[in-house]
């Protein structure tokens, strides 16, 4: 963990003297000779250590003055792994300014969504980053723009206003400040690639810190894929998604150094949120030499992470649709899950249009299946119970799943709903939430795994054994779920 690692003046400078990437997104590297800022993996020679001051955030850099370095593009590193791991304020709020809130419903959205005043807000946003909300947002606005610029052939008019600028010239005066060139000088230098593609969709790179291994991130999603909503296909996973301004398509694909993304967007101002929410769902803004560090100090689990160190916990995409699917999944298979879904798609889904083909629909929201008849579902009347509960409180506001949960409060909320118990409630912690030290300790494949490597199997035991995993224990359960031959551990060919 490198909490304000910015103020660690020797540490900075030992990071990007020897270049390295790990800490890309940790700090950015203000150079005072030449009033740009750089990521640390810079590959340019570094300045004299007396030359460097050291940001918490980009946008606390472009408030001090500096530049967007043009050779290392600080704004494409990977986010902090910060907003990850915790669950206090400061880390929800980055979540949902990064989720678009702040664009869609101003700083007294924000607060209002987070329960504190703006003031709050303000003051512990300024303490850590360097920066208040605007400034966040608006560095994040500016990264969208150049995306847009270099990547798609739109008018600059339609790429300021996708960005979220509220005019033309807040962004021609926003791009010419970071990145010291104007939006035309910045298409014209993009590679001449950068814009090809079919028509309408947008092309990017996804940048993640090394390593990650792809195989039980994209074998669990397109294992347990909803048909008409999910597929894997050629090598991508695609899924359709649900988007504050309207719906989108992408397809995800694992290259050695990045994620190749594909966005078909009906409306582009939704660019930043999907962005956002395939880096949420691919767990792309991970620290995995932390994680893999604490989690190889167990004898019983060093084999596995030595085997395939980098492994990714499998998100979501929409936390509500995962809360929803995880109460399908309970006590029956993987293929009856999807059959469940699948069902529930067809009958409440809202239809798209893939050029592709393969893709029908997006997932019902909870209002959607507020009114569903629970005598048309094939399930228990248990079941049935707690998944009507659950859309209710879903579709009525009384629960609230995303970016912005409070991780304890959530669970206890969930805990709270007829027929949820602790393994519903920790699989929407650790794969809708993102805590990454939800656990299973009753989860049959987390139990079947402890036991042939020697680790407690009763819950119990295995919890008490696993207080060393921590903060990590979902992606314990990662590496404990890869030795079985479950489809979800393969990458599908």
């Amino acid at each position: 963990m490198h909490r304000g690692m910015h103020t660690d003046t020797e540490r900075c400078v030992r990071a990007v003297q020897s270049k390295d990437a790990r800490f890309d997104g940790w700090f950015y590297t203000a150079v005072l000779t030449t009033g740009i800022y750089c990521r640390p993996s810079c590959p340019a020679v570094p300045p004299k250590p007396r030359h460097m001051v050291f940001h918490p955030s980009a946008a606390a850099c472009q408030q001090a003055g500096f530049r967007a370095c043009k050779r290392c593009r600080p704004d494409a590193s990977p986010g902090s792994p910060e907003w990850n791991v915790r669950a206090d304020l400061v880390a929800r709020a980055m979540r949902l300014i990064a989720d678009g809130v702040v664009d869609r419903e101003g700083v007294t959205g924000l607060a209002a969504r987070l329960g504190y005043s703006t003031r709050q807000i303000e003051r512990q946003l300024l303490a850590e980053l360097g920066a208040g909300p605007l400034a966040l947002a608006r560095a994040q606005r500016a990264r969208t723009a150049r995306l847009l610029v270099e990547t798609t052939d739109l008018p600059m008019a339609d790429v300021a206003f996708a960005a979220g600028f509220s005019s033309v010239r807040a962004f021609n005066d926003t791009v010419r400040e970071v990145f010291a060139l104007s939006p035309s000088e910045l298409r014209a230098r993009a590679p001449k690639h950068a814009a090809g593609g079919a028509p309408g969709v947008i092309a990017l790179r996804l940048p993640f810190r090394a390593p990650l291994h792809p195989d039980n991130l994209f074998g669990h999603l397109a294992a347990t894929a909803v048909p008409g909503v999910e597929e894997w296909r050629e090598g991508s996973y695609r899924r359709t998604l649900r988007l504050p301004y309207g719906q989108g398509i992408v397809a995800l694909s694992p290259r050695p150094d990045h994620i190749a993304c594909r966005l078909a967007l009906s409306d582009h101002r939704d660019l930043t949120v999907a962005i956002s929410r395939c880096r949420r769902l691919l767990d792309l803004d991970a620290d995995p030499v932390a994680v893999d560090e604490r989690l190889r100090a167990d004898p019983a689990l060093a084999p596995l992470v030595d085997k395939a160190p980098g492994r990714r916990v499998p998100r979501t995409a929409d936390e509500a649709e995962f809360a929803v699917r995880a109460v399908l999944g309970q006590q029956v298979s993987t293929a009856a899950a999807r059959t469940h879904a699948a069902r529930l798609v067809i009958a409440h889904g809202t239809p798209v249009d893939d050029p592709e083909g393969g893709l029908t629909h997006l997932f019902p929201a909870p209002e959607e299946l507020a009114a569903l008849d629970p005598d048309a579902l094939a399930m228990p009347r248990t079941r049935r119970t707690t998944l009507t509960t659950l859309v209710r409180r879903l579709a009525d506001g009384d629960l609230r799943l995303g970016a912005d949960s409070d991780w304890p409060k959530t669970r206890a909320a969930l805990l709270a709903l007829p027929g949820f118990g602790p393994w519903t409630a920790d699989v929407i912690a650790m794969r809708a939430l993102g805590d990454p030290d939800a656990f299973l300790p009753t989860d049959l494949g987390v139990r079947r795994a402890a036991r042939a490597l020697g680790l407690p199997s009763t819950p119990a035991a295995l919890t008490t054994r696993a207080a060393a995993w921590r903060p990590w224990r979902a992606y314990a359960v990662q590496y404990l779920w890869a030795t079985d031959s479950h489809p979800i551990n393969v990458l599908p060919t």
